[in-house]
């Protein structure tokens, strides 16, 4: 269903009206910017005023909430998990009726109790959890949990579940309370055990940089997602802790096995070790499958790295995860952390970044593929057009010649520019012989190159007029030069 068919307002019956409240915020900015690309019309507020983040977004800030809410389709509850409640309480009494109030927070039981109090009985309601962080490109692939309330949710869930689900995300339906038990392990523990390693690298004094040079695949995997969480917002990791009472339980559980295990190691009680990894992985069940999936995981870095380093010397691409921005260049350098790129000069650039170093994080990178590399090769450089005059073999096929050329990976376009017969030159009455004359009967077709940018304009041309004689073509002397 699209936006203009879900909702009509007086002053915009085209687009449906989006209110996200902490919508100056890292995960808000993010959903700001979804719900714009599929058409609907977004306004942001945050607690803070910062009108400067709704102007690099394109949307306006809402100045007067009191206005902004009543006249907005839909109201998105986008702030810390510790006061939800009463940014709920105090706003969502506010909505017109058929409008959806939702929130993005990662707790539901609480969140969706007060909406269910304090929005209007003719205000739909849907509990919202996004799984994912605000670092996240695109919603495609990530997975959203909705927590749709009984005779509150009959109109607007299925629209917003089909947006999510045209996103590409995988939507997950379930209740508060079941959202919240699943989550203190999902969350509550996964954090907790990341976090707690980083803590206890931190009290150990480790040297995290030197160790990387001892590393194993698994260990670098596993420090990359400590790192990562540690390099998030530490208030709401906290909150995510602190405000799932489930998540308690999850602690004392979690404790008490570390408790056990050291107890065991210290006892070199073997036995007992072995007796709990094995209970353990019988209570997880397909061991097997998790492993070839750490192992694909595992073999796909290893593959990208070795690829990167055979790449060395060579023309590259790179997008940088968070900017967007596209690297291009020849690969000076690859280390295990980072690569140095000369950069090609692209259209519009100054003249004085020519041959320009730069040093990039390969962390923060994704390989270009063969195709993507090309693509921006051919829109962003300036190419170089050459035409290259021939008679072709007799019963020869000019398209199939075409092709041929074609295979050459320095050029951006080939095409036919001119097809014509070789007694129409004006020179064909002068010439004497008949071999000569036959000859010149053949058909006559000039294909127009374009040549990358990046490549050397006269040495493409002399490949491709090698190319042609070898399938039995000749050049025309007079409008070609063959150059090395």
């Amino acid at each position: 269903m699209k936006p203009g068919n879900q909702a009509n307002t007086d002053q915009n019956p085209e687009k449906t009206k989006v209110l996200i409240l902490g919508g100056t915020g890292e995960m808000g900015q993010w959903f700001t910017r979804f719900f714009k690309e599929k058409g609907y019309e977004v306004t942001v507020w945050g607690k803070g005023g910062k009108t400067e983040i709704a102007k690099k977004l394109e949307v306006p800030f809402a100045l007067n909430l009191e206005e902004a809410i009543p006249g907005s389709d839909i109201v998105i509850v986008s702030v810390p998990i510790n006061v939800t409640e009463e940014t709920i309480a105090e706003f969502a009494p506010k909505m017109k009726a058929g409008s959806l109030l939702m929130d993005f927070t990662s707790i539901k039981v609480k969140p969706v109790e007060a909406m269910k109090k304090f929005a209007p009985s003719d205000v739909e309601i849907l509990g919202t959890h996004p799984m994912f962080g605000p670092t996240i490109p695109t919603i495609r692939g990530q997975t959203v949990i909705l927590v749709p309330v009984k005779g509150r949710s009959e109109k607007w869930f299925p629209v917003i579940r089909e947006l999510f689900e045209e996103g590409g995300a995988h939507v997950e339906i379930t209740t508060a309370d079941e959202h919240d038990r699943l989550v203190s392990v999902v969350q509550g523990l996964t954090h907790f055990a990341y976090i707690t390693i980083g803590t206890t690298i931190d009290r150990l004094d480790f040297d995290i940089k030197k160790s990387r040079k001892f590393v194993s695949p698994v260990y670098a995997i596993m420090l990359d997602f400590v790192g990562r969480i540690l390099g998030q917002n530490p208030y709401l990791y906290a909150l995510i802790q602190m405000e799932n009472p489930g998540v308690l339980e999850v602690h004392d559980a979690f404790i008490r096995e570390c408790e056990e295990l050291s107890r065991l190691v210290r006892a070199h009680d073997e036995e007992s070790f072995v007796k709990k990894m094995k209970s353990a992985a019988r209570k997880y069940g397909d061991t097997a499958h998790a492993l070839r999936k750490s192992d694909k995981l595992i073999n796909s870095r290893i593959t990208e790295y070795e690829t990167i380093l055979n790449s060395v010397g060579k023309v590259c691409g790179f997008s940088h995860f968070y900017s967007g921005k596209i690297h291009v260049g020849t690969l000076e350098k690859a280390g295990p952390d980072e690569i140095v790129l000369t950069k090609l000069v692209s259209k519009g650039t100054s003249p004085h970044i020519k041959n320009k170093f730069v040093k990039l994080k390969l962390e923060n990178l994704r390989m270009l593929s063969e195709s993507e590399l090309w693509e921006w090769r051919k829109e962003n450089l300036e190419h170089s057009t050459r035409d290259i005059s021939v008679l072709i073999p007799d019963g020869a096929d000019p398209a199939v010649i075409l092709n041929a050329i074609n295979t050459n990976k320095q050029l951006a376009a080939c095409e036919i520019s001119d097809i014509y017969k070789g007694e129409d030159y004006k020179e064909f009455n002068r010439i004497e012989t008949e071999k000569e004359k036959e000859e010149l009967k053949r058909l006559g077709v000039t294909y127009r190159i374009t040549v990358f940018g990046d490549c050397d304009a006269n040495s493409v041309e002399y490949d491709v007029t090698s190319l042609l004689c070898g399938l039995g073509c000749r050049i025309r002397e007079k409008n070609l030069k063959q150059k090395r």
